[in-house]
């Protein structure tokens, strides 16, 4: 399947409007943390949070004053960030639906399914985000998706709500967002496996267990950033430091013999399946 998909490049912020956030935790926290670097003031923010402990961090590090429950106050957002654990969304969008009728809606929540979002909260200005972990630190890979009631200006809003969590992309179906799941969504999983596993071997052949792991991450990080500046694709790259007969020839020559390559795409499309299957448990029927 071909799936269309639009880079954005990173824009200067302008003020924002109030903005409303169901749900306060990490990935709310990163949001809310990139648009307070760029400015915006902690009372334009609503945030509905039932957890203690999430609320005190909202205060103690943004001084946002959370709420325990949805109240009336979320009537003067005009945009909704939805970051509620996917199995709770439909009880959370209840007391929120009669006072955000008017307003876009952003979420990040995993496999929810923007038909049941638009069911439960009785619009059709509906994006729906995949982010991953490292939108905690501004280097992040989201991908999004808008329904059809949402316009030009709608995406550009949405753009600068999630410009400080790293780089975006539009997808042009919402059945891709479940590739999007599966291949940046849960893809940090997969750097940190092979990160450990880098460091384990290292162990084994005599580094220190800081040496290994400074050695596993610097490694990953500069070849993606090469790869990321690169205009050839990783195969050409993979091939310029594999000499016949070298050390990187005898590794990959070992990976292939392993088949991992196969093994690894197989477990993408594991993911791939399990985020389609989500979306019929937490969705409505």
């Amino acid at each position: 399947m071909n799936i269309a998909v639009t880079f954005l490049p990173r824009r200067e912020a302008a003020p924002l409007p109030p903005i409303a956030f169901i749900g306060g935790g990490n990935m709310a926290s990163a949001i809310i943390g990139g648009l307070v670097k760029q400015g915006t003031p902690a009372d334009a923010f609503e945030v509905v949070e039932p957890f203690a402990e999430a609320r005190a961090r909202l205060a103690h590090d943004f001084g946002i004053v959370a709420q325990a429950q949805a109240g009336s106050a979320l009537a003067r957002c005009e945009v909704m960030v939805w970051a509620v654990k996917p199995q709770t969304f439909a009880e959370a969008a209840r007391p929120v639906r009669a006072m955000g009728g008017d307003a876009l809606h952003l979420s990040v929540a995993a496999g929810i399914p923007s038909d049941s979002i638009a069911h439960w909260l009785g619009t059709e200005r509906i994006v729906r985000a995949m982010p991953n972990t490292p939108a905690l630190i501004g280097r992040g890979m989201t991908g999004l998706y808008a329904r059809a009631a949402v316009d030009g200006d709608d995406r550009k809003r949405v753009e600068q709500v999630l410009d400080a969590t790293g780089d975006l992309l539009w997808v042009d179906a919402e059945s891709a967002l479940d590739a999007v799941t599966a291949v940046s969504g849960s893809g940090p999983a997969y750097v940190f496996y092979f990160i450990e596993a880098m460091t384990e071997a290292g162990i084994e052949l005599g580094l220190s267990a800081d040496q290994a792991h400074r050695l596993a991450v610097g490694t990953f990080a500069g070849a993606s950033a090469l790869a990321g500046d690169a205009t050839d694709p990783p195969a050409v790259l993979r091939e310029r430091v594999t000499s016949k007969g070298g050390t990187t020839h005898a590794a990959i020559s070992s990976l292939e013999g392993a088949d991992v390559k196969a093994k690894f795409k197989a477990a993408i499309r594991a993911a791939h399946q399990r985020a389609g299957e989500l979306a019929h448990e937490f969705g409505r029927g």
